[in-house]
């Protein structure tokens, strides 16, 4: 992580808090620091579903267009899927 930090205050109900501050016990690391880590990865799990959101959009959009997939390609595709070797 690089030197510059920024903070923010996060008001979380009493429950969520104790369950954080207990989580984070049982992982032996710092409550900050055991937040921040499931922060990054909510972020990348996020990310990863938002990026699956705009391909679906997309295929939705050019389907049936000359941005397609090729008849012969999707139909490829399909048979090495299902090829039973």
């Amino acid at each position: 992580m690089s030197s510059a930090t920024k903070s923010f205050h996060v008001t979380l109900p009493e429950a969520l808090y104790d369950e954080l501050r207990c989580a984070a016990g049982e992982a032996e690391q710092p409550v900050t620091k055991f937040a921040q880590e499931l922060m990054r990865a909510g972020l990348e799990q996020w990310r990863r579903t938002r990026r699956r959101q705009q391909i679906a959009a997309y295929a939705r959009q050019v389907a049936g267009t000359a941005e397609d997939l090729d008849p012969e390609w999707e139909r490829a595709g399909i048979e090495s899927l299902t090829d039973e070797r």
